[in-house]
């Protein structure tokens, strides 16, 4: 069976912003957190509150696979750290 999927299970435009952000290299401390009140208009809070359900979605893993297994990787680490 084929995974094909369709306008439904598109991302909306926020998540695909959210996953756009993580490709982007940042200068240094505080750039990320003042882009992501600038652009996308969300706390830094609410932004990795969405980024992580995101990383769960097969929706994000189909449009940004590299982005997505990269975050799980470092989340899964620290995870087995704690």
């Amino acid at each position: 069976m084929l995974d094909r999927m369709t306008d439904d299970d598109a991302l909306s435009e926020r998540d695909r912003a959210v996953l756009a952000m993580e490709r982007r290299s940042w200068p240094g401390p505080g750039a990320k957190e003042r882009a992501v009140r600038e652009q996308l208009g969300i706390s830094p809070v609410r932004y990795y509150q969405l980024l992580n359900a995101l990383l769960d979605d097969a929706r994000a893993l189909a449009h940004d696979p590299v982005t997505v297994n990269r975050l799980r990787r470092v989340r899964d680490d620290r995870r087995s750290r704690r």
